[in-house]
């Protein structure tokens, strides 16, 4: 006989009590709050149990005897009142927003609509479609963390069924899970390439958006998040979500540690006219952003229907409990915020301040996290480039399109460029930032792999079936002569080349360096710069190529050796005129140090930059040439007290390098020369 007692507000979710359960949940407007029990197949509900309220808006229930593993949702009354944006329905179940495990799949029907139409109250039934919460206790990880700094830090964004559904060498059932990610065909490959971190597409539970699902598509990266807590089922060998901790617990034990990729700006619920899941339907005034006046309108700055409520005390504390949770519960090393500008924004607009990043900065367990800012978004004021305060780091588009523009032969880049290989002074530096404050990529999940953006001009991405007019239309992209497959030799030759061109570039830049998953091997995906449909081998990384050694991660590995060994790169602070230890010199193709008018010259398309080390006697020569001829260069002299080596080249040429060296620079090519003196090592 179950029985049932008034519980505690405190905390939020399900807690052990005695021999059963305390639930509690917010529902400030609601007039009443069911916990509903189901049954073990999650078809039948065998029981319904009202809340009892508490001062704050919160509501409780003691229930015992019950288990770990009981199923379980709410149904919540009060006011309908569509025009002031209150949506109470009884009808619907309502996943616990605080469940840290889910049970059963989502199927879309009208049933989860609170009305049909708008105005009008949908009194069917959704518990037949819904996914059950499921009571689900996981003790702290108590694993060993790497704890990289970020001077040694190299990250791999990758998805997690993406990764490894093709790799033949991992077993059957465990490929495209998140056991697959610890399995050592997979992580001897990134340890060889040097990945210090792996950063993970949502992992958050997600469900596709219904208009992909009636064009029979899927939302294959995961920015539709279902609940905040619960791991991606989908991704586990069983149903076990203590696999996430698994995974976490074999690559810290690898030395690899792991970043996630979280979306608090929005969630699957859409628009005023979405369905009702969770949220919604405790409060819908509560966790989204409604136009001031007219509560029945959502504010849209994600471009998905809605908007978290970052303001709201509930919300922030629901989006901080969720984020100690997979740090001190599932292990992971830190985040990366989804569209982040939302998460700073308030009435005022952007503000550095805020609630949320002040909350962060001084909570114990998140301060000692990795933080990644995703610093955009398509509502007002929404780039916010270097607007993020210390200890923050962002993805730094500049540095990807200037890189992307140079090496497509772009005239008078050479100044920006300058900045971005220097660390995006101009953008970090004014807040107290340095280079490390720079996550710099060239590729991500979103827009042109490596690979196709020295293949293709244009985007190809008909098979999402919005008549190829989603995703980014200017790349920054070339294709070397032909769009997309070519046979001819010379052609791929030379996209090999400028895919070294581009890796050689991030890598020795000051700042963070990423890498976006088959990078290292050549990944296609057809010339679709939006994949995020793609749940197919257009998305999966094909791993025949990688096995065998591809001359792309063979390349990542030497440069990222020549960059552990120069302590410049790790150098935390820009460096300017007379710095007494550091330096950075820039030379014209005569060996002479740079002068105003030669950085103005637009046709100047080549670009020799030094950067030195005075105290340890070391120094890196950069040639970085996107011309269309050869260049005719003698090298400086030497700023340290040393000699130059070479060191490596995306070219074939062969060279010998007597001091003062005249060398030809091949077109569109690369190339490292050192100096260090080992008697001060």
């Amino acid at each position: 006989m179950i029985k049932s007692v008034r519980g505690v507000p405190k905390p939020l979710g399900p807690t052990p009590w005695q021999d059963g359960v305390n639930f509690a949940v917010y529902a400030p407007r609601a007039s009443s709050v069911l916990l509903c029990l189901f049954d073990q197949s999650g078809h039948s509900e065998v029981a319904r149990i009202a809340c009892v309220k508490h001062e704050g808006g919160f509501w409780s229930i003691r229930v015992s005897p019950l288990n770990e593993g009981a199923l379980y949702g709410f149904r919540v009354d009060g006011p309908y009142e569509p025009e002031q944006g209150l949506f109470f329905n009884v009808n619907k179940l309502l996943l616990d927003p605080y469940a840290t495990d889910l049970h059963g799949e989502f199927t879309w029907s009208e049933r989860h609509f609170c009305h049909m139409p708008l105005g009008t109250l949908n009194i069917t039934d959704n518990a037949i479609d819904m996914p059950k919460s499921r009571v689900r206790w996981l003790s702290k990880y108590e694993g060993e963390r790497p704890n990289h700094p970020w001077a040694k830090t190299l990250i791999y964004e990758t998805h997690v069924k993406g990764a490894t559904n093709r790799n033949l060498a991992i077993p059957e059932g465990t490929r495209g899970k998140y056991l697959a990610l610890c399995d050592e065909a997979f992580m001897d490959h990134i340890k060889q390439l040097g990945v210090t971190a792996i950063e993970l597409l949502p992992c958050h539970a997600f469900i596709s958006e219904q208009f992909l699902t009636t064009k029979g598509l899927q939302n294959y990266w995961g920015y539709n998040t279902l609940s905040f807590f619960v791991p991606h089922k989908a991704y586990l060998v069983g149903q076990d979500i203590a696999e996430f901790q698994q995974m976490v617990r074999k690559l810290h034990q690898n030395n690899i540690e792991v970043i996630v990729d979280v979306v608090f700006n929005h969630t699957a619920e859409a628009g005023i006219d979405g369905p009702m899941l969770s949220f919604k339907g405790f409060d819908n005034g509560v966790y989204y952003r409604t136009v001031e006046g007219k509560p029945d309108a959502y504010i849209n700055d994600t471009g998905c229907g809605n908007t978290i409520n970052i303001d709201h005390p509930a919300t922030l504390r629901l989006v901080m409990d969720s984020l100690r949770y997979w740090v001190e519960v599932m292990g992971v090393d830190g985040f990366r915020f989804d569209l982040a500008t939302i998460l700073g924004r308030n009435l005022g607009g952007f503000n550095p301040h805020h609630a949320f990043l002040q909350a962060i900065a001084q909570d114990p367990i998140l301060q000692k996290s990795k933080l990644i800012a995703e610093p955009w978004d398509v509502g007002p004021g929404g780039y916010q480039l270097g607007a993020f305060t210390a200890p923050w780091r962002e993805w730094n588009d500049k540095f990807r399109d200037t890189v992307r523009r140079f090496w497509r032969g772009d005239n008078g880049i050479l100044p920006e460029l300058a900045k971005r290989i220097h660390g995006s002074n101009d953008v970090f530096e004014h807040n107290l930032r340095g280079p490390l404050n720079s996550i710099n990529f060239i590729t991500s999940h979103d827009g042109f792999t490596l690979a196709d953006w020295v293949s293709y001009e244009q985007k190809h991405n008909e098979a999402n079936g919005e008549q190829n007019r989603d995703g980014h239309s200017e790349n920054f992209s070339f294709n070397c002569g032909v769009e997309g497959f070519s046979s001819d030799p010379n052609i791929n030759a030379l996209r090999l080349k400028m895919q070294k061109n581009a890796l050689l570039t991030l890598l020795i830049s000051k700042g963070v360096p990423m890498i976006s998953a088959g990078s290292e091997f050549g990944h296609s995906q057809g010339g679709n710069n939006n994949a995020y449909c793609q749940d197919n081998i257009s998305s999966w990384l094909a791993w025949k190529t990688a096995q065998k050694g591809h001359a792309l991660s063979f390349f990542i590995h030497d440069v990222l050796k020549i960059r552990r060994q120069f302590s410049l790169f790790s150098n935390p602070f820009f460096v300017h005129p007379n710095h007494p230890r550091f330096g950075v010199n820039w030379y014209t193709e005569s060996g002479e140090l740079m002068n105003q008018e030669n950085w103005h010259e637009s046709n100047r398309k080549w670009l020799i930059c030094a950067l030195l080390d005075k105290k340890l006697n070391q120094a890196v020569l950069i040639v970085l040439n996107a011309g269309d001829s050869l260049l005719n260069l003698t090298l400086p002299s030497c700023p340290v007290d040393a000699t130059w080596q070479f060191a490596i080249s995306t070219s074939n040429s062969n060279i010998t390098l007597p001091p003062q060296a005249n060398l030809q620079i091949e077109a569109k090519s690369s190339w490292l020369f050192t100096a260090k003196n080992e008697e001060l090592k």
